[in-house]
């Protein structure tokens, strides 16, 4: 389980978090929504221990993780899966080699193994076709399931991270990266996706968070979430949903 207890954070003295309080167990299904700049991303680099809160507690799997050092935090990383929105490949190196890459550096797999393990890995998000293609040649789509394989590489995550998924994607790719997302969330293995989407959120997640001005205004379900009698809510539900909140179902 992740909670943050009365978490403040703030840059260069832009209050982004105020007392955000939640907490979410490891199988569940969350999105974090909201408008840029509203601490969305925040909250996945606390929870990588990335960043430390101004003030208030972070827990992972019941350990508090608010004032550890950075050479104490790899096993608590090592419980999560992150892809951030750039999803940054080496341009110089081709697919295969950017998934490669960490395996030669952290394993002692054989190179029979690596090309194997790569393979796997770009076939289970769908890009297997892509093995010998360079960054610069791939669609956003393929760029971000080709980042997500390359994250896959060194670890069985207990839950994924998912910062902004699906912008700057067509709606076609959106919807790929929507299914991978669902597919990935198997067998207790949940997610946090912070994104501005809501059409691609009412997807794939089942628990809505709403930031506005650092403050948490809505955590529900989301039946809850079409309902909720919160202006900032209904606004931003109506103004990001493209097919307005009757048909974000």
């Amino acid at each position: 389980m992740i909670v943050f207890e009365k978490v403040y954070f703030s840059y260069n003295r832009r209050e982004v978090l105020k007392g955000v309080s939640f907490s979410a167990e490891f199988h569940e299904r969350v999105a974090v929504l909201g408008g840029s700049g509203e601490g969305k991303t925040t909250i996945l680099r606390l929870i990588m221990g990335l960043i430390r809160p101004d003030e208030g507690r972070i827990f992972v799997d019941g350990e508090d993780i608010t004032a550890k050092r950075e050479n104490e935090l790899r096993e608590v990383r090592m419980k999560f899966n992150i892809v951030f929105q750039e999803g940054a490949l080496f341009d110089s190196l081709n697919v295969k080699e950017n998934v490669a890459y960490c395996l030669r550096e952290y394993t002692k797999m054989s190179e029979e193994e690596i090309d194997a393990k790569v393979r796997q890995l770009l076939s289970t998000v769908g890009v297997g076709q892509a093995l010998e293609l360079m960054p610069e040649e791939l669609s956003g789509g393929m760029h971000r399931r080709v980042s997500l394989a390359r994250s896959l590489a060194l670890t069985t995550p207990r839950m994924f991270l998912y910062d902004e998924p699906t912008t700057g994607l067509d709606p076609v790719n959106a919807d790929r990266i929507c299914r991978l997302i669902a597919d990935l969330s198997q067998n207790g293995k949940g997610f946090i996706m912070v994104t501005h989407k809501v059409s691609d959120a009412m997807k794939v997640a089942d628990r809505f968070i709403f930031l506005k001005e650092g403050e948490l205004l809505f955590d529900g379900n989301r039946q809850e979430l079409l309902n909720a009698d919160i202006p900032d809510v209904k606004f931003f539900i109506r103004e990001m949903s493209p097919h307005g909140p009757s048909d974000a179902k």
